[in-house]
């Protein structure tokens, strides 16, 4: 398909095709966004090309933005001077590292000569700077073309490492043959491998970090980070289908483009990959990372040390390979599935190798988690300042940054937890170092406590205690910390030292090794009684043999060690008293109660990015209403309103292949409100059963029809099946239902479909198909249901979430208190609860129009859907064609000619 370049307003948009009208305003509004350095929220309905809109729009400012920052360097060196002079900024479009110090406040009263001597200082340093980043770009362009033109460098590194493996190997046993007549002088050591288990020594709460940490690599220097573009989606499979769009746009053959994932998604080590879980994944990585740093130091100490050598190290993780791989990642577009078969062709590892590759990246793609948790970033090596973020499918943005930053642990886990760390304790006691002792102390004192404000013993089974107080309490964290008797302890320093000792990972390992007892030892009655503990806290665990696990046999996957989950609680009550709660939930024994930090403030966590970012982008399909972005995202984070743009654009179907109707009542003029206090009345459900069985009769193929809750869906069908309004329906339509697990979602989705291509095919009284789904649930959001699978989308009363939840109270409390109230407008917690429930509408309702040429109704069955504070919450193409029907006559009538007319062939 030929390339189609654009001019908008003066700027070239190469496109795939001739472009939307709609995208061609999309990209402008977009690059105009980027340039200002403002906040964008882009609506744009799912089927009108937002993806390529998105890229295409991206990329063409970034072109001209290096095109721009180049110019700009090559006028700089050529005149060896920087006009800073007289209060004038520098060019916005020279890059992060080139910013620094031009305008700095003088003292006051300096003499001039001094400064413009430190002016003409700047100057030059500016300029040896621009050149050395001049050198560093051609350096790495002439690498890049290297490897484009030269196919035997893409097997360098394979052969390179075959190379290493083989030395490693003889020097191997030249050791072992040297070190075999020593070993006897040896003193009596642990275990094998049991030093892995041991803490080092902590030695200061002052000390950066980073000092210990091994995901970064320390090998060479640090390479500058270039001005790029960082897009997030929520799942690997929309980042995926992103990546093959930029594949297929003007931009795929130059793009710089890094996938990022998780080491779940890009280990290539088979041994890491059977463990299944991404915890122990993450542990045996880290394990092995630590082993190869550790490695080199090993070699130079004593004999005594000799022990140290038989853990293993990563075939895959080295230094030449990894910066070969790189490149090659740099060379061409790739998605997640070739960045791993890349890396199993160099024997190099992806994870690291995308993770190196990200400074000279022009466009990153990561998953939201990766990009909106800072722990998270930092340890990727992603920097935001001065870069640009677009935040894909982010209707559910504030409940994903909620969701990320709470956490929850159960009596079960504390319990867990405590004699786990109790265990490690008593055996690596004398071990120790007095630092480490103090704070798992510490830890274990925090432990105790918990269980204790729950109602609990850590002395006593959590499954067999029985809680003498229940029901669901919420405290301030500040109250709860108080009534906890735990206000005297500094959780920032106990949650730095859980980082950088990591405690839960050797603590995991110990747990891991003596689930299963070793050899008979003094120590084996005190052992297999933490085994018979921790099988009791998981009953449906299959009880394990107490016999050694013998090397490369199948183990039962493991639950993650419980002191990881309670360290994400610990730092949750880091977070300011004002922006977030404690919910205790006590129910009948001390395993099945609770504790959960609830963030009430997600903006906290957002205003680093907005503040860093050179511009963030905000889009999605349906973001409507988008007063919960401006006011509670970010208007909390502190950014001024003047600095936020909205855009939104309709559909590229004509006006007339949609038909949305709100019906306030049914044939029999039954009013439809479908409150909780009416929902569940007998005639109120006939009433629904009666209007689907005249839709089906005049819709063709499938009808889709959602319902407020699972349970509500389960009460109506049993209605209908009892009434006889189930085999009414049947006669017209083949009846479905949501599975409740996600397994098997996909399976009722190839029988509707089955079901909708052969009864159009096939012709006599069934029609086709009616699937009876969930707001919210597993078709709400993600499914497709074009053409023939979704002529008609009915929504069975408002989905409002549950007013008595503890946390939605709380939250509703929250922003009345902070958020200020419009004139004539609602409380912020009120409006909260009708966003809420608009945001499952659209999202459902979305599910039908998929591309130009589709036609669709939408049926809305609720007369509070006529109130115009609801209707103004709807996607703009929808709210401008809503037709509100009073009575169900006039509604059957304009159902019945729209189907007819679309159906007949053109």
């Amino acid at each position: 398909m030929a390339n189609k370049t654009q001019e908008v307003g003066g700027i070239h948009f190469p496109f795939p095709f001739t472009p939307y009208s709609i995208q061609k305003d999309f990209m402008a509004e977009l690059y105009q966004v980027l340039e200002a350095g403002k906040i964008g929220i882009f609506e744009s309905p799912t089927g009108t090309g937002k993806s390529l809109s998105l890229i295409c729009g991206a990329l063409s400012w970034l072109r001209d933005f290096e095109q721009k920052k180049h110019q700009e360097e090559a006028r700089l060196l050529e005149t060896g001077t920087v006009p800073l002079s007289d209060g004038q900024e520098q060019s916005p479009s020279l890059s992060s590292s080139c910013k620094e110090t031009p305008d700095t406040l003088r003292p006051v009263g300096e003499p001039d000569w001094v400064t413009q001597f430190v002016q003409k200082k700047e100057e030059r340093d500016l300029v040896d700077r621009l050149k050395e980043e001049q050198v560093r770009r051609k350096k790495r362009e002439e690498r890049l073309q290297q490897i484009r033109h030269n196919a035997q460098l893409k097997y360098a590194a394979k052969r390179m490492r075959q190379e290493e493996e083989e030395m490693e190997r003889v020097l191997r046993l030249s050791r072992e043959a040297l070190a075999a007549g020593a070993a006897a002088e040896l003193p009596e050591q642990p275990a094998c491998g049991e030093e892995d288990l041991v803490l080092a020594e902590y030695e200061s709460d002052e000390e950066k970090g980073a000092a210990g940490r091994v995901d970064q690599d320390e090998d060479g220097p640090e390479e500058e980070h270039v001005t790029k573009i960082y897009y997030c989606s929520r799942t690997h499979s929309q980042l995926a289908q992103f990546v093959h769009e930029v594949q297929r746009s003007p931009f795929g053959k130059d793009t710089r483009l890094v996938s990022l994932g998780s080491r779940q998604n890009l280990c290539i080590n088979e041994d890491v990959k059977t463990l299944g879980s991404a915890q122990l994944i993450n542990d045996r990585c880290m394990e092995m990372q630590r082993s190869k740093h550790e490695k080199s130091r090993a070699e130079e100490e004593k004999p005594k040390r000799r022990k140290q050598e038989r853990r293993a190290t990563c075939p895959f993780y080295g230094y030449e390979q990894l910066q070969l791989l790189r490149d090659q990642v740099l060379v061409g577009v790739k998605d997640i599935e070739q960045l791993v078969a890349l890396g199993k062709e160099a024997r190099a590892c992806p994870y690291y190798g995308s993770r190196s590759a990200i400074p000279a990246a022009q466009l990153v793609v990561l998953p939201y988690q990766m990009l909106l948790h800072a722990a998270t970033r930092q340890a990727a090596g992603i920097r935001l300042q001065g870069q640009v973020v677009l935040i894909d499918e982010a209707h559910n943005l504030i409940d994903t940054l909620t969701g990320i930053h709470s956490a929850e642990v159960s009596g079960s886990q504390l319990c867990q937890a405590h004699s786990q760390l109790l265990q490690y304790m008593e055996r690596y006691g004398k071990r120790l170092k007095a630092k480490n002792l103090m704070y798992i102390k510490q830890i274990l004192y925090l432990l105790e406590k918990f269980v204790t404000v729950l109602g609990g013993n850590t002395k006593q089974n959590p499954n067999t205690q029985s809680l003498s107080q229940t029901g669901t309490e919420l405290k301030t964290i500040n109250d709860f910390l108080f009534e906890s008797q735990i206000d005297n302890i500094n959780l920032f320093k106990v949650q730095r030292y859980c980082e950088r000792s990591m405690v839960s990972r050797k603590l995991f390992g110990f747990t891991e090794r003596y689930g299963t007892v070793l050899a008979p030892s003094r120590e084996q009655p005190k052992l297999a009684g933490f085994q018979h503990f921790l099988q009791s806290l998981q009953p449906t665990v299959t009880q394990t043999s107490v016999t050694p696990v013998e090397e490369g046999e199948a183990r039962v996957p493991r639950l993650a060690s419980p002191l990881m989950h309670i360290e994400s609680f610990l730092a949750a009550l880091t977070t300011a008293n004002q922006d977030g709660r404690v919910i205790l939930s006590r129910q009948g024994s001390l395993s099945q109660s609770s504790l959960k930090f609830l963030l009430l403030n997600p903006a906290v966590h957002f205003a680093q990015v907005v503040k860093e970012c050179r511009a963030v982008v905000i889009a999605g399909g349906t973001m409507q209403p988008v007063s919960d972005f401006r006011e509670q995202l970010l208007a909390c984070a502190g950014v001024e309103a003047e600095r936020v743009v909205e855009f939104s654009c309709g559909h590229v179907i004509p006006p007339d292949n949609i038909l949305p109707l709100v019906i306030c009542s049914g044939p029999s003029s039954q009013q439809l409100e479908f409150t909780y206090q009416k929902r569940e009345l007998p005639q109120m459900m006939d009433e629904t059963g009666r209007i689907l069985c005249n839709l089906c009769t005049v819709v063709p193929g499938g009808v889709v029809c959602f319902f407020p809750s699972y349970e509500y869906q389960r009460q109506v069908y049993a209605h209908w099946d009892k009434s006889g309004l189930l085999a009414r329906l049947a006669v017209k339509k083949k009846i479905f239902q949501e599975p409740k697990r996600a397994n098997q979602v996909e399976q009722v989705l190839m029988e509707y479909s089955r079901c909708i291509k052969c009864c159009g095919q096939a012709g006599g009284t069934v029609t086709g198909a009616l699937l009876l789904s969930v707001v919210g649930g597993k078709m709400s959001e993600g499914i497709n249901f074009s053409d023939n699978l979704g002529r008609c989308v009915v929504m069975v009363g408002m989905p409002y979430p549950n007013i008595k939840s503890p946390e939605l109270q709380e939250k509703m409390a929250y922003l009345d208190q902070t958020l200020p109230r419009g004139p004539g407008q609602p409380p912020p917690g009120k409006a909260l609860v009708e966003n809420l429930c608009m945001k499952a509408v659209n999202q459902s309702i979305g599910r039908a129009i998929r591309h130009q040429k589709d036609f669709a109704s939408i049926v809305l069955l609720d007369q509070r859907y006529a109130r115009p504070p609801i209707l103004g919450k709807l996607p703009a193409w929808i709210r401008d064609r809503v037709e509100v029907k009073a009575t169900f006559g006039p509604a059957f009538a304009a159902m019945r000619k729209f189907h007819r007319e679309k159906s007949v062939p053109s």
